[in-house]
């Protein structure tokens, strides 16, 4: 019994963080329905700086909670001036664009953290007074760790106390109910922001700080913890903080308890507790429904085919790129073939964002499906490439299909996070299945037979089936299926009431993007010659939603555009400089404030003014 108390007090320190990080989260997204991706910087930052303030001042008790507190002030501030210098000025274009601005702050804020504070982990001091533990039914536990404890109660008292009897907190309230009404009776939603994210972002800081004598400070912290924050908000209901308390506290519980009870599956307990709270209650465990997603894609302009000579731009296109081998060399050649397999999985992607406004955080399974998928039957069977190829759409479309049965019942962030839990489930079968997929070694010897090897060969097979995909999701987009997508997205329940059947076109959608997505990735698995589990990793799913973001929501062009950007961008700034991400994020920041509609958006609306004039 002793044995089982310490783990479930450890469960207990473990919410304690969650919560912390959690309700920052909770506070920002209810108010601004901003999905910050940047929260994970702002703790790995509190972290960092919290090392830095208690190895000056951290020798007594007061300099270490001063140390603390200093740390999450600063982060708040920081924040702060990361809304009034950056989303601010996005609050009138697609929601979505504010996450891909929080995503390149993400990857400035990681390349600024190594350039201060080095890459190797860093390892934090005691604090004072606590250095030593308790008996508890003689069982050893630390005392730092019941302070944890009480300090998650605690803050959830005084977040009560300050949205529900200050004037800040009412009109923070208001604004989460009926953000349009607030600023109807006279609320400035500018200060108010700017007020939630400063304390959203201390409230990370404050996490982040609190963890330097339980574990090393690193730069990987970020989007590790952004991951469980995204959780706990989600299965506790968006914009409640006693439902993001209560989920921390299960989910502390269940990665205590889950390493003994569930070894082989601890990897994504989390997430199939996830899956399987979103599937009972829609909302989570004390949320409410909303009137309108806030992560949907916005209406925008219909979609009109191009009339005229603009008809003939994507064939002109796909001449001037079969004719790229004839000058450019095998270099070249290597990265046009990945631009051209990105440009295949960022319009799969677009398909379910810009027509159906899901969107998926996980989609990067089915790429990763699909990679595995051909090199499984090329490792295991033999299968010549050509058969290899056609299985890649197949498979990934069968797990597409069971997997979006589940996630279109969801919509908003319910539906996204359903879908990262998803593929975190594919990715840890995946990791851990070594005797078929050969976990994290990957599988390797996945090349070309003798007639595709070469890079001018390879280009052409991937141009010409990558293309073809690419028409099919042009086509399915004006035909009928796509024109029934949309109204599906615009309004549901007008759709519904003329007869068409919502859910089963975004279930069709689902299937038909993880199939687009699977041929990518067979491609894919060719042309590296291997796979590995990190295929199906998170950050490939982000790097799919930027392609689409950077490029535009509202195009078809725009994730083609994007992908290509993005991928040249990333593969230059790497050959140049250890410090790519900082000039990637940069770059990123920049298109998000030049085009915030995305560049492939910007374009069009150019010709559209040029035409009309």
């Amino acid at each position: 019994m002793s044995f089982y108390l310490v783990q479930f007090l450890s469960g207990l320190a473990t919410a304690a963080t969650l919560f912390l990080v959690s309700s920052g989260l909770t506070i920002v997204f209810g108010v601004t329905r901003i999905v910050n991706f940047a929260h994970g910087s702002f703790y790995m930052l509190g972290a960092y700086l919290g090392w830095t303030l208690v190895e000056r001042w951290g020798t007594t008790p007061l300099g270490f909670w001063g140390a603390v507190a200093a740390a999450s002030l600063a982060v708040g501030l920081l924040g702060a001036l990361m809304e009034i210098g950056l989303l601010r000025r996005l609050y009138r274009s697609p929601e979505l664009f504010q996450l891909l601005a929080t995503f390149g702050v993400v990857l400035v804020v990681q390349d600024a953290a190594s350039w201060i504070w080095g890459s190797e982990d860093l390892l934090g001091r005691r604090a004072p007074e606590l250095r030593g533990s308790v008996d508890i039914l003689d069982q050893p536990f630390p005392l730092y760790d019941l302070v944890l404890i009480g300090l998650g109660p605690l803050v959830l008292g005084l977040l009560w106390l300050l949205f529900n009897r200050t004037r800040w907190g009412t009109l923070v309230r208001a604004a989460t109910q009926d953000r349009d009404m607030a600023s109807a009776l006279g609320v400035d939603p500018a200060r108010l922001f700017t007020g939630v994210l400063f304390l959203g972002s201390a409230l990370a800081g404050l996490g982040g700080a609190l963890q330097v004598p339980r574990e090393a400070v690193n730069l990987h912290m970020d989007m590790a913890i952004v991951v469980e924050a995204f959780v706990v908000v989600v299965v506790g209901g968006m914009g409640s903080l006693t439902g993001a308390f209560v989920a921390s506290l299960l989910i502390g519980q269940l990665q205590a308890f889950g390493i003994l009870v569930f070894p082989q599956i601890t990897l994504v307990l989390v997430f199939l507790f996830m899956a399987v709270v979103l599937v009972i209650r829609p909302y989570g465990l004390l949320g409410r429904a909303e009137d309108a997603p806030p992560t949907a894609a916005s209406p925008g302009p219909p979609l009109v085919a191009a009339a005229g000579a603009a008809r003939w731009a994507p064939a002109l296109l796909l001449a001037l790129l079969a004719a790229v081998p004839l000058v450019a060399g095998d270099y070249a050649l290597i990265v046009l073939t990945e631009v051209v397999i990105l440009a295949l999985l960022a319009a799969s992607l677009h398909l379910l964002i810009g027509l159906g406004g899901l969107v998926s955080f996980g989609h990067a399974a089915y790429f990763g499906l699909g990679a595995y998928g051909a090199a499984l039957l090329v490792k295991h069977l033999a299968a010549p490439m050509p058969l290899a190829l056609a299985a890649a759409p197949l498979v990934a479309g069968l797990g597409a299909l069971a997997a979006g049965w589940f996630c279109v019942r969801r919509s908003g962030l319910y539906f996204a996070m359903l879908t990262l839990a998803f593929a975190q489930i594919v990715w840890s079968v995946t990791f851990q299945w070594y005797g078929v997929t050969g976990g994290d070694n990957g599988i390797l010897g996945v090349w070309p037979p003798d007639w595709a090897a070469g890079k001018a060969a390879y280009y052409w097979l991937t141009l010409a089936l990558a293309g073809g995909a690419l028409l099919l999701l042009r086509r399915a987009a004006f035909a009928p299926f796509g024109y029934a997508l949309r109204a599906g997205r615009d309004s549901a329940l007008r759709a519904e009431s003329v007869g068409i059947d919502v859910r089963r076109h975004q279930w069709l959608s689902f299937a038909l993007a993880g199939s687009a997505a699977g041929l990518a990735g067979g491609l894919y698995a060719f042309a590296k010659g291997s796979v590995f589990p990190t295929l199906m990793a998170v950050p490939v799913s982000v790097d799919a939603l930027v392609m689409v973001l950077m490029g535009g929501i509202q195009t078809l062009s725009g994730p083609v555009v994007g992908a290509a950007l993005f991928h040249l961008l990333e593969t230059e700034a790497m050959s140049r400089t250890d410090w790519w991400r900082l000039v990637l994020g940069t770059i990123i920041l920049v298109l998000v404030l030049a085009f915030p509609k995305g560049v492939a958006g910007f374009v069009r609306d150019l010709w559209t003014r040029g035409r009309d004039a």
